[in-house]
């Protein structure tokens, strides 16, 4: 692959299908995807050139200490770069992905029985990782404000308690792509230091924001807020590298971190050496194919908007601030069965189904817009002809 920037309109429904990625391995030829986090886009040079280099040399073997790579220090380099967050490298653990973080968290800095607050709809292993390690599930569910999806904090104040451990956070949200303000995010953080939590926070999407908006780190808003958190974050969601399992995790404290590193080092498992590469090569030289691909994105947002407005009358949609997922609200047009359900048999297309997202999901659903427009128009033309049909 040559440094030219790539041609995002020409993509190829035919290799695309002969990808064996979720996304494209999970359901039949017949279905078009539009479901799963993963972009269609062809990868970043500087990640070509490493993965190719190491098959070249055959250099698949087991990877030096992750410590040892530099990505530490790549981390820090690009949140500060990008966010004006300057984290000592020394404080950053390397993890396989967001969720084991996530899940091993939720672990540590709580019993089985304590509260997790988790902010519904929600990307589903949220609301894993909190049934799956038996804790209760403090659900603050996210209300409709005039610039999207709002936290209702009377209602968090309200429904959490003394037995109430973590506050595990998404932002950029997904699904809903809101990006919180700093208003927003401050008054989060005083409850959070009202109520001794500990706060998980997912900022895998903190790449992926649209002109007007601004990520920023939870961890930045006061020293007394940073020793409380651990983030999460990975160039996966940007980069579209998820299938090379690795991301970082960075801790506020030198005891959270001792918490969080207390069980034995291969219950977290191992890292491989072309995660660690492609990481490294997309926070440090990747940046202009992420412009280029952010650009299009919001393209395809903008247009995915208007179609929906245009030809799915009664369905309710706020453009996201953020990320490469619209999330739609079918409830208006009575469908006869879930949106999912309804999309899938009818238009023989793939969303993500809303009720995965917790309760409110109920029918909602998650189109994936990362892919050429010529596709995306092809996916929405056929929902909404079921839509006509029906």
């Amino acid at each position: 692959m040559s440094s030219a920037l790539p041609k995002l309109d020409a993509l190829d429904l035919e290799t695309l299908r002969q990808r064996k990625s979720e996304k494209w391995g999970t359901y039949p030829r017949s279905i078009l995807p539009a479901w799963v986090a993963e972009m269609d886009y062809p990868l970043a040079a500087s990640i070509d050139r490493v993965l190719r280099d190491a098959v070249e040399r055959g250099d698949v073997g087991y990877p030096i200490a992750p410590n040892d790579t530099g990505l530490r220090e790549v981390f820090a380099a690009r949140m500060e770069d990008r966010f004006g967050w300057a984290p000592d490298p020394r404080d950053v653990e390397i993890l396989s992905d967001v969720v084991q973080g996530m899940t091993l968290a939720v672990e540590r800095f709580s019993d089985p029985g304590d509260g997790v607050v988790v902010q519904t709809p929600i990307y589903p292993p949220f609301l894993g990782a909190v049934r799956e390690t038996r804790r209760r599930l403090d659900e603050n569910v996210l209300v409709d404000g005039p610039n999207g999806y709002e936290i209702d904090f009377d209602a968090l104040a309200a429904g959490t308690d003394e037995r109430t451990r973590i506050l595990l956070f998404c932002n950029p949200h997904n699904p809903t792509g809101r990006v919180f303000t700093r208003a927003e995010l401050e008054r989060l953080a005083e409850l959070a230091l009202e109520r001794d939590w500990v706060v998980v926070t997912d900022e895998i999407h903190g790449d992926l924001v649209y002109p007007g908006g601004e990520h920023i780190p939870f961890a930045t808003l006061a020293p007394e807020v940073a020793k409380r958190t651990v983030t999460l974050t990975s160039a996966t969601k940007a980069f579209n590298i998820p299938g090379l399992r690795c991301a970082c995790a960075h801790f506020g404290s030198s005891e959270l971190r001792r918490r969080f590193n207390a069980p034995p080092k291969h219950v977290r498992g191992g890292l491989g050496y072309l995660g660690l590469y492609a990481t490294a090569a997309a926070w440090s030289e990747g940046q202009p194919w992420l412009d280029h691909v952010l650009a299009y994105l919001e393209g395809n947002r903008d247009f995915l908007a208007g179609f929906v407005a245009e030809r799915f009358p009664g369905a309710v949609h706020t453009p996201p601030q953020s990320t490469y997922l619209a999330w739609v609200d079918f409830r208006p047009l009575a469908l006869p069965e879930s949106p999912f359900r309804f999309f899938y048999d009818r238009a023989q297309v793939a969303i993500s189904d809303g009720r995965a997202f917790g309760a409110s999901g109920e029918g909602y659903g998650r189109i994936n817009f990362a892919t050429s427009r010529p596709l995306l128009t092809r996916i929405l033309e056929a929902m909404a002809r079921a839509l006509e049909e029906r």
